[in-house]
């Protein structure tokens, strides 16, 4: 690995450019194990830049509240309320600008690193409203000249939000810079609000889960606010433990390792593994990590919420979260949630070290448990049961190997035409790797992030159902949704309800693509009270072709990279036309969606090959 140049397979490219799908996804599989992504220490460098112009900037603009002390003075102030609320406002400002989580090279953003802004400013560009038929005034999915002004009241508000200066409130044992005035949060929390009822995008990418929720406890009183921050953060940490109880994190815990530019010895990412290179399941030391963060964001955040004091063991719980923090800021996930474990590890120190003596059992307003509890309680619960219903972002099911996917299949010139069909600010992922290397390494630095993808669990069932669909064609182009919707939608973080059918109906009503030419399997999360992942395969110009479920036990036992061809097992499969499109086929001639046309089960039996269970249109199975 160089500083500018990423470490690749010792492959000769135009024979790895002629090579099945299969077998590159083989080469590039145990490539990850010993490499990850194989990321130029220069795209590390960009990072550590980016984290301490978090820092840097955020204790910058709120050194300049009025009654605060200098930038150079931090540990006169550091600890006042004031600042952990503008350091709320500051954080989701940074995010809404594309600067946080899902920016820069390992999210697929290589020229520019960061372009967010450039599309929510830009009328034209891809919007997806969450509740189109629901909310009125939200239908379309074309970005209004009035969805610009609703992003750049966001901006301003913000902004105006950051420079007010305190109340003059007096809390004891802080000084009189009090707190910041509830009505100055309004214009942000309407804005924003009304914003992600037009585009669930910007909502998802504000980390609206957290940081707009945490603009509603602004208008309670000190100490019932920091008791509301409080409860925010158990909520996200208890989310993200229930999230791994599953069996996909230690896919997860392997992954990220591998790619953990801090590991470096091959050795060590080896014992990740059974038996690389020939079985790339996890082994029992990503299982056994798993099980401790799982233990950890349960019992920790417990004890200092409820028994925190401020003593000795209060601040062993707090230096054993900040180690935990720092362990995933290490790894740099493909994600890049960096500054969100930043504000965490601040978090702690504020909440639970300098506002210790604020305990749950100095709540004076039930409205304030009132308030928290669909955000903390009900939004997760119901998405854990029905992930379909709720991003993985509020239901705080966060990296944990289970959230909604997409694989996108491109066939001919329908990649070309989708760059040049879509109003966007920048290019295809492939082109960007394209303006910085030669062909041949832009083409194999771009599938790894399909090889990324394919280590996960789901990313094995992905595997088999591109093979179910394709069936041998080898005219056909695999990319990952997360690199569609980051084309498309200028964002990206994992949030696979962002490059579903409903994205794909926008790429179609610009691009007009024939029966066949692109086709999107989707791969929904599991519900944590079943073993199963619902699947549906959708034709661009034809709609919805197939759905059924695959078994997490199936993904559990194969290889990263496909291993059964057009066979991979799916059940209950109903279908509402042909994977593969006869020459009769012509736009419009879709099904009207679920029930248009009869469908066929197979009662838990799995379907063999691409046409089993899938009857005609207008014919039972």
């Amino acid at each position: 690995m160089g500083f500018m140049n990423p470490q690749l397979p010792p492959v000769d490219a135009s024979t790895f450019r002629t090579l099945p799908r299969g077998e590159r996804v083989q080469i590039l599989t145990r490539h990850w194990v010993e490499h990850g992504f194989g990321t130029p220490y220069a795209v590390y460098l960009f990072y550590v830049v980016k984290c301490l112009l978090y820092a840097g900037g955020a204790a910058w603009v709120i050194s300049l509240t009025p009654g605060l002390g200098p930038l150079t003075d931090p540990a006169a102030w550091w600890s006042e309320p004031i600042v952990y609320q503008k350091l709320i406002v500051f954080t989701l400002l940074y995010e809404v600008l594309g600067l946080g989580c899902g920016s820069g090279p390992l999210t697929s953003r290589f020229n520019p690193p960061i372009v967010a802004p450039l599309y929510w400013l830009r009328p034209g560009t891809v919007r997806l409203p969450p509740w189109p038929d629901k909310v009125p005034l939200t239908r379309g999915d074309r970005r209004a000249p009035a969805d610009v002004v609703l992003y750049a009241a966001v901006l301003a508000s913000a902004v105006w939000l950051l420079s007010r200066p305190g109340d003059g409130t007096t809390v004891k044992g802080f000084g009189d810079v009090g707190l910041l005035d509830p009505l100055a949060a309004v214009p942000l929390v309407v804005s924003l609000a009304v914003l992600g009822l037009r585009d669930k995008t910007l909502f998802l990418a504000a980390r609206g889960e957290q940081y707009w929720l945490s603009l509603l406890i602004f208008f309670f009183p000190y100490p019932d606010m920091f008791i509301g921050f409080k409860l925010v953060m158990l909520g996200l940490w208890w989310g993200a433990a229930t999230s791994k109880l599953n069996h996909h994190f230690p896919f997860v815990v392997a992954t990220m390792m591998s790619n953990a530019p801090l590991v470096r010895p091959a050795r060590l990412k080896r014992l990740l593994y059974r038996d690389h290179p020939h079985d790339l399941r996890p082994s029992r030391l990503p299982f056994l990590l798993a099980h401790v963060g799982t233990v950890t964001e349960y019992a920790v955040p417990f004890y200092l919420v409820f028994f925190g004091d401020g003593g000795f063991w209060t601040w062993a719980a707090l230096i054993y979260l900040v180690v935990f923090h720092t362990h995933i800021f290490s790894t740099v996930p493909m994600g890049v949630p960096l500054e969100w474990n930043i504000f965490f590890v601040f978090s702690l120190f504020h909440l639970f070290g300098a506002h210790a003596g604020v305990t749950v059992g100095d709540l004076g307003s039930p409205w304030l448990l009132a308030l928290l509890l669909p955000g903390l309680v009900v939004l997760p619960i119901l998405g854990n049961v029905r992930p379909d219903l709720v991003s993985f972002l509020p239901a705080m099911r966060y990296y944990a190997g289970n959230w909604a996917t997409s694989v996108w299949l491109f066939k001919g010139d329908a990649l070309d035409r989708l760059e040049a069909g879509l109003t966007t600010a920048s290019r295809l992922p492939a082109r960007q790797l394209e303006s910085l290397y030669d062909a041949d390494t832009a083409m194999v630095t771009g599938q790894k992030v399909f090889a990324w993808r394919s280590m996960h669990s789901h990313g094995r069932a992905h595997n088999g159902l591109v093979d179910r669909v394709t069936d041998g064609q080898d005219d056909i182009e695999v990319m990952d949704g997360e690199l569609v919707a980051g084309f498309a939608l200028g964002w990206n973080f994992g949030e696979g309800h962002l490059h579903d059918d409903q994205l794909l109906r926008a790429v179609q009503a610009r691009c007009g693509f024939a029966p066949g030419e692109v086709r999107v399997i989707c791969l929904e999360a599991q519900p944590i009270h079943r073993q199963t992942q619902d699947y549906q395969v959708h034709d661009a110009a034809l709609g919805l072709l197939e759905r059924g479920h695959v078994k997490v036990r199936d993904m559990l036992d194969r290889q990263p990279w496909p291993t059964d061809g057009p066979g991979y097992p799916v059940y209950d499969v109903e279908s509402f036309g042909p994977l593969r499109p006869s020459a009769g086929d012509l736009p419009g001639t879709s099904a009207e969606g679920p029930g248009a046309g009869t469908a066929g089960e197979s009662s838990g039996t799995p379907a063999e090959g691409p046409g089993a269970g899938v009857p005609p249109r207008g014919t039972t199975a």
